[in-house]
């Protein structure tokens, strides 16, 4: 494969997925900032806030990121493998240590640990297999990476859903006027 042909079919894509990513990261700082009352400075609240909002934020930052990187006109097969690479070790180890969070968190549930949890674990694992594959330049890792990029934003966006609701529960609704 050629520099200037590596990518250049999954420009659609990486850009829809990008614009995708970066609108609902936008929206969720919306969300957030009408509900800023339920974010308190306590120690439960502060943890709650690190295992179940910060996650959504760097999930949706991780996918505009794959994005803009897939995005540069001269990127080659090395070095976008050597990008998702280094980028899929540090999000492991970032995505284990939330799924313990999340294990261990009395708010959890079955939906969580797997929203939350494992599979973000197996989206970023499947980067480093892809890693290998596209610095080979194997057109098959572009169609895995695919495939982990879009399972990463459907699950982020449940993730997000469920964060809301959360909100949402904790507001609850305003006092009847009297």
């Amino acid at each position: 494969m050629s520099e200037a042909s590596f990518l250049a079919p999954w420009h659609e894509f990486y850009a829809l997925l990008g614009t995708a990513a970066a609108a609902l990261v936008a929206l969720l700082f919306v969300a957030v900032s009408i509900a800023t009352s339920v974010l308190t400075s306590d120690q439960e609240s502060r943890r709650n806030t690190r295992t179940f909002m910060s996650p959504v934020v760097f999930h949706y930052a991780n996918i505009l990121f794959l994005s803009l990187t897939a995005l540069i006109p001269t990127q080659t097969g090395q070095s976008f493998g050597l990008v998702i690479g280094v980028a899929s070790i540090g999000n492991v180890i970032y995505s284990l240590i939330i799924a313990v969070r999340v294990h261990r968190s009395s708010f959890s549930d079955f939906a969580d640990r797997i929203g939350y949890g494992a599979v973000p674990v197996l989206c970023y694992a499947s980067g480093l297999v892809v890693a290998a594959l596209v610095f080979q330049e194997n057109s098959i890792g572009l169609d895995i990476l695919a495939g982990a990029a879009l399972l990463l934003l459907v699950i982020n966006i449940r993730n997000a859903w469920d964060l809301m609701l959360s909100l949402a529960r904790r507001v609850g609704p305003p006092p009847p006027n009297t």
